[in-house]
């Protein structure tokens, strides 16, 4: 019963969603052309957090928690793990006043109004998972850049969206070969709660009434301490906030 209520405000949620991205690109376009990349960035801040709103319609909020005051002089590793495609939003919106940057599946870059011209020219590395050889050297090149620009990057170290809301066991190449790169970043560990939920029906429908939690822990600095120490920490800090 709960799956056939959810389809007339589905269709209704994805009218508007497809609108916004569709609106939204040529204002990319536009904002990266004549203005550059920083009002490019502003008009990508605001399209998430309309997203977010839109999803109001669905009955779903997002709660974003983040008790924690960063420090300007640091290049921040936002740490997650990854629930479905609706984690993106949020943490685009609520860490805006950090440049994030994301590393995500090349099959993105291309084919989506707005998400894939602001992964292709926004700053977000592209990984190619056929070309996993090649990938340590593009990271590098990808961390370097972040760290000239004072950007930050959000990390998903399972890989791939769990299918359950359990953590996946991190695959710690990438995140490995940026701590190489930028060995004075901070690390924040991000958990995320309930947004696998949405991904039920193969997303449509959608399911109505969700809460999707984000919880902001507090930062490991990595200096004097081995990587993999680091990472276990993190993952620690992840798997402890993520309520199944």
């Amino acid at each position: 019963m709960a799956k056939f209520v959810a389809y007339p405000f589905s269709v209704i949620y994805y009218f508007f969603f497809s609108f916004l991205l569709l609106i939204f690109h040529p204002i990319q376009v536009f904002s990266l052309r004549f203005f550059g990349l920083n009002t490019q960035k502003k008009s990508v801040d605001y399209l998430n957090i309309l997203i977010i709103r839109t999803l109001l319609m669905l009955g779903i909020r997002v709660r974003f928690k983040n008790p924690h005051r960063f420090p300007e002089n640091r290049i921040l590793i936002f740490v997650s793990n990854h629930q479905s495609t609706y984690d993106i939003p949020p943490l685009i919106w609520y860490l805006r006043a950090h440049f994030p940057k994301f590393i995500a599946k090349k099959e993105l870059g291309k084919g989506i109004p707005s998400i894939s011209f602001n992964l292709r020219h926004g700053g977000a590395f592209l990984i190619d998972r056929k070309r996993a050889k090649n990938a340590i050297s593009s990271i590098e090149k990808f961390a370097q850049r972040v760290s000239k620009n004072k950007w930050s990057i959000v990390i998903f170290p399972e890989g791939t969206r769990t299918r359950n809301g359990q953590v996946k066991p991190f695959q710690r190449v990438g995140l490995r070969t940026i701590l190489n790169e930028i060995p004075n970043a901070l690390l924040v560990p991000i958990s995320v709660n309930n947004s696998w939920k949405l991904a039920r029906w193969s997303y449509f429908p959608m399911p109505l009434g969700i809460r999707l939690d984000f919880c902001i822990h507090k930062p490991i600095d990595p200096i004097d301490q081995e990587i993999e120490k680091t990472i276990d920490q993190i993952e620690e800090a992840i798997k402890s906030g993520v309520k199944i």
